[in-house]
């Protein structure tokens, strides 16, 4: 992802209190990682990421433990892309680097990320496959699952108390019954639910186990028409029957948080710092702010959502690939993997970890779908199907006004093929 991916940054702020949460890799033993002594380690990661704090607590183990330094080099998100793959080219790149997850695919099929396989086997074990599905690629491994974050409902207690509702849905059927409630019930709108929202409607494909692509051969080509794809949308339509929004605009135009700071607005489906941002428009809103699991069919498995986040990856061009796997081992560890967790409000990348949001609303109401979420395909042409104007949001604009979801998809198909056919 191109943005920033914090969780929750919670409505009073990011907490950067990093105290040990106990675990494996910091109590700085020598571990027989020598000969390091005198070596720094170049680590870009990107702005927001890596606590003061936090870093200082790794730095110190990772001298204590290898004798060698390491250097935190703070990155922005705009224009990061081109950096990260013309470093990767250089003779001399840095040695580890964040990189969206998402993007992890198209770095490694040009061949700038050194292979991790045996870091998997040694301390990956208990990684949540559904984390670490965007760090491998044709069957290899190339990049650690670092941190991430998805959506969840946002939603405003006042106006659900003003509809008589008491307690929050575990299902998609009372969720709706619920917005269909605040609908007759109160003049607020149900929920606001733009019509190109599409990283939620990619939740909602995984949810529905489908994918966006398929493979013809030895290409890729659009599987919009698949019919679990088509069952996505039309799950789509009924939550955007309950909105007054655009069908023409994603959730950014305008600020979803911003309509929903003004008060009359039941929920939205939305990441973490949205609601910070509704509180900053409107600081009145703060004690009517509510934060639940977007539900699934059943109570018991919630819905698919869209894992955006980041991994940790060595450059293939770095020359300090054994000084740079200790470093993945320490930061990657249960002590400072939970406490970037606690810390940032982000998801870990073990599931044993996420007891390290408890206290923080949203992070608790994002991790319950974290296993079974996903990412857009993980493929490197994909990256060309979500530039401007995306295809996938003209296709959910048809339907909206009116085309059924197979002349909606034929009539994007080809686009899409077309962006999926271009060279990397």
């Amino acid at each position: 992802m191109k943005r920033k991916l914090i969780a929750a940054i919670g409505v009073a702020g990011m907490l950067f209190s990093v105290a040990a949460c106990g675990g494996d890799g910091g109590d700085g033993k020598n571990t027989g990682a020598d000969g390091f002594e005198g070596q720094t380690l170049v680590v870009w990661t990107m702005d927001g990421s890596a606590p003061a704090d936090w870093s200082k607590d790794v730095q110190a183990a990772f001298e204590k433990k290898t004798g060698a330094k390491v250097k935190f080099e703070t990155q922005k998100w705009d224009g990061i892309q081109q950096k990260v793959t013309t470093a990767l080219s250089e003779t001399n790149p840095p040695d580890v680097i964040e990189i969206g997850n998402t993007q992890t695919p198209s770095y490694a099929a040009t061949g700038g990320l050194a292979e991790l396989d045996d870091l998997k086997k040694e301390i990956g074990g208990e990684w949540t496959d559904s984390v670490n599905q965007s760090s491998v690629f044709e069957g290899k491994q190339y990049a650690a699952p670092w941190y991430f974050a998805n959506r969840v409902v946002i939603y405003n207690k006042a106006v659900w108390a003003e509809a008589g509702l008491k307690d929050t849905p575990t299902t998609r059927e009372e969720f709706f019954r619920a917005l269909e409630t605040i609908g007759k019930k109160t003049d607020a709108e149900p929920i606001y639910m733009p019509g190109q929202n599409w990283y939620f409607f990619d939740g909602l494909i995984i949810g529905q186990g489908a994918d966006l692509v398929k493979k013809e051969g030895d290409r890729y080509v659009s599987n919009l028409a698949d019919p679990k794809v088509t069952a996505a949308m039309e799950i789509y339509k009924k939550y955007a029957s309950f909105s007054q929004a655009p069908k023409d605009k994603d959730e950014a135009t305008p600020q979803q948080a911003d309509v929903f700071a003004k008060g009359r607005t039941g929920a939205f489906i939305g990441m973490g710092w949205e609601a910070a941002t509704a509180v900053k428009a409107n600081p009145k809103i703060e004690k009517d702010l509510g934060y639940f699991t977007i539900p699934g069919e059943t109570a018991d498995k919630p819905e698919g959502v869209f894992l955006g986040g980041s991994n940790l990856a060595v450059a293939a061009g770095s020359e300090k690939q054994e000084l740079a796997e200790e470093f993945l081992k320490i930061v990657l560890s249960d002590e400072f993997e939970g406490a970037l967790a606690k810390a940032n409000g982000v998801i870990p990348n073990k599931e044993s970890l996420e007891s390290s949001l408890e206290g923080n609303a949203v992070a608790e109401a994002a991790a319950p779908a974290a296993a079974g979420g996903g990412t857009t395909p993980l493929i490197p042409q994909w990256a060309a199907v979500e530039n401007t104007p995306n295809p996938i949001k003209a296709y959910m604009t048809a339907v909206l006004k009116g085309k059924s979801p197979a002349e909606a998809a034929k009539g994007v198909e080809a686009e899409i093929n077309k962006r999926l056919a271009q060279e990397n």
